[in-house]
C-alpha cells in the first residue's frame, strides 16, 4: 500500500525519538498512542481475564531456536463450559512486530469471547459450536522494540521473518527484501515458529487464521502456487470470504496466489492447510491508513467489473488481470515478481506506524470492533459448514486450473 505521509507533528516526534535514543520500555508507543497496550500490559490483561472468564485458560509455552535462545509465548484457550464444539479455531496474531494492531485485535477478541465488549451476545452464540486457541502476541520480544519507537521492525530478534520460516516450499534466500523477508537458516529455525508448530499440531484445528496489517485483504491458500486453486473446501472458503468481505472489508479476497514462476515460500497459511489438512485456512490483512484504504476500495471495485469477478473467484489474485492493482497496493500474501514489498527501509518510523496501525483512538476502536465481529462471523459459518450447513456442501471439490 502507498505509505501515508506523516504529519509535521509525527515527524517532529520521530526526530525527537532519534535524538533521545533508546527510551524506557514502551515509553514511545504509550506516550504517543496511549490506547495501545504494551507487551507487559497485554500479558497482564490476559491473566486478569482468565480469573473472571469462564472456560478461559492462559499458559506460557517455551522453546529454543537454533541459536539456543529461549522464547516464551502465551497461549489463550477458550471453551464454553458444557459446550461440545464442532469447530476448533486457532488464531495467530502478531507474527510481524510492527503490526501492533494485530495483537490489539487479538486482545479485543479475547475480551469479546469473555463477554466484555458489545459483541458479547454474539460471542456467546458462537461459543456453542466453536472453541478457540489464540496466540495474541506471536513476536513479543521484537514488539517490545517497536513499543520503544522502532516502528518499522517486522522480524524477530534474529532478523528472521516468522511468516517465511515455515516448512512449506521454504527457500534459503529472501524472495524480496533480505531485511524484511529473511526466511532464516532453515525451516523452523526460530523458537517462535517452533512454538507455533507445536501448538497447532497438538490442537489439530478445523479453522486456522493468521492476522496481519499494512493493507487490507482476505486470503485463502495457496500463497506459493498460482497454477492451482486450493482443492479442499475451495468453494466453501471462497463463500465465507465473500460473505465477510461485504460487511467487514470491501477489499481483495480469494486465493492468495502469485505470478507464475515466482515464489512466496514458507507461510503459515499454506503449511497448516497442507501439512495438517486443516479444512479452513485464512489470512486477513486488517488495516492500512484511511486515505489508502479509500483508494484501495475504489480501485478494487473497478477491477471487479467485467471479467474481474469471475477471475477473482475462479483464479488467483496474482492473475495478470489484478497485476496493476497489487503493484499499487502490495500484499504480504499476493506476490508479484515486479513489485518490491513495502520499502520500509526508506520509510520514517512515523510513516511505518501509519502504514500498519491506526493512529487515533476512534479509528483504533473501529478496527478492533469490526474485525472481532468478522472473526465471530467466520467461526459461525465454518461451524455451520462442518455441521452440514448451507455453505456449498454440495459443491464440487475438484481442482481448478487458473486461467
Amino acid at each position: 500500500a502507498v505509505p501515508i505521509q506523516p504529519s509535521s507533528f509525527h515527524e517532529q516526534v520521530r526526530l525527537g525519538l532519534l535524538e533521545r535514543g533508546t527510551r524506557s520500555k514502551s515509553t514511545a508507543m504509550t506516550s504517543l498512542y496511549p490506547f495501545y497496550h504494551s507487551t507487559d500490559a497485554i500479558k497482564d490483561e490476559l491473566e486478569a481475564l482468565a480469573t473472571r472468564c469462564q472456560g478461559m485458560e492462559v499458559k506460557s509455552v517455551k522453546a529454543r531456536g537454533d541459536n539456543g535462545m529461549e522464547r516464551s509465548i502465551d497461549l489463550v484457550s477458550i471453551r464454553a463450559p458444557g459446550a461440545s464444539p464442532t469447530n476448533k479455531v486457532f488464531m495467530l496474531f502478531g507474527e510481524h512486530s510492527r503490526e501492533l494492531i494485530s495483537p490489539e485485535s487479538g486482545l479485543h477478541f479475547v475480551k469479546t469471547l469473555c463477554g466484555e465488549t458489545d459483541l458479547g451476545p454474539q460471542a456467546s452464540d458462537v461459543l456453542k459450536d466453536s472453541e478457540f486457541q489464540i496466540v495474541v502476541n506471536g513476536n513479543p520480544v521484537s514488539r517490545q522494540q517497536v513499543e520503544k519507537g522502532n516502528f518499522c521492525l517486522r522480524t524477530n530478534p534474529n532478523g528472521v521473518d516468522l511468516n517465511r520460516n515455515w516448512d512449506e516450499q521454504w527457500q534459503p534466500e529472501a524472495e524480496l527484501d533480505p531485511v524484511d523477508t529473511n526466511p532464516g537458516p532453515r525451516p523452523f529455525s526460530e523458537a517462535e515458529t517452533r512454538i507455533f508448530k507445536q501448538l497447532v499440531e497438538a490442537y489439530k484445528p478445523t479453522t486456522f487464521l493468521t492476522i496481519h496489517s499494512g493493507t487490507k485483504g482476505m486470503y485463502m491458500p495457496w500463497a506459493f502456487d498460482m497454477e492451482h486453486l486450493a482443492q479442499r473446501n475451495q468453494p466453501q472458503m471462497m463463500q465465507i470470504l465473500k460473505t465477510l468481505d461485504k460487511d467487514h472489508c470491501q477489499c481483495p479476497f480469494g486465493a492468495a496466489g502469485k505470478e507464475v514462476g515466482y515464489s512466496c515460500p514458507g507461510t503459515c497459511l499454506d503449511w497448516v492447510y497442507d501439512h495438517l489438512k486443516t479444512p479452513f485456512a485464512f489470512a486477513f490483512e486488517i488495516y492500512t491508513g484511511s486515505q489508502v484504504a479509500a483508494i484501495l476500495r475504489e480501485r478494487w471495485q473497478e477491477k471487479m467489473q467485467g471479467a474481474g469477478a469471475f477471475l477473482q473467484e475462479h483464479s488467483h489474485l496474482g492473475h495478470r488481470h489484478f497485476r496493476d492493482f497489487f503493484a499499487e497496493h502490495p500484499s504480504g500474501f499476493v506476490q508479484l515478481s515486479s513489485v518490491h514489498q513495502h520499502a520500509t527501509n526508506r520509510m520514517s518510523e512515523a510513516e511505518c506506524f501509519g502504514q500498519f496501525n491506526p493512529d487515533s483512538r476512534e479509528e483504533y476502536n473501529s478496527v478492533v470492533d469490526n474485525w472481532s465481529s468478522a472473526y465471530l462471523g467466520m467461526a459461525a459459518m465454518v461451524a455451520q459448514d462442518l455441521q452440514g450447513g448451507m455453505l456449498g456442501a454440495n459443491s464440487t471439490r475438484t481442482m481448478v486450473v487458473a486461467a
